[in-house]
């Protein structure tokens, strides 16, 4: 049974930085491209980063220069390194593999930016 268990949000200033792990179980983290996703309030949920099996990144536009992710293969763990924090940045961040598969989506770990 694949799980994806992600933790490290919380509540940071404008500017800030936050690191976001995503412990998966199974042959998942393995396998396939790993995406870090967000959904802000009202919105539908978007990629924000993905790492492929060689190790190759994307972003999106908004968080370029900002984000970046990683991954552990001996830990079966993904990071999102996050820095230079906006408001907009607002959102539950979710972990999954790329593309994503519904059965997979976990909690999220909310991230507040805020003043």
């Amino acid at each position: 049974q694949v799980q994806l268990v992600e933790s490290g949000g919380g509540l940071v200033q404008p500017g800030g930085s936050l690191r976001l792990s995503c412990a998966a179980s199974g042959s998942v983290f393995s396998r396939n491209a790993m995406g870090w996703y967000r959904q802000a309030p009202g919105e539908h949920r978007e990629l924000v980063a993905v790492v492929f099996n060689g190790g190759n990144t994307n972003y999106r536009d908004s968080v370029k220069g900002r984000f970046a992710i990683t991954r552990d293969k001996a830990k079966n763990t993904v990071y999102l390194q996050m820095s230079s924090l906006k408001p907009e940045d607002t959102a539950v961040y979710y972990c999954n593999q790329w593309p994503p598969v519904w059965d997979y989506w976990g909690q999220g770990t909310q991230v507040t930016v805020s003043s």
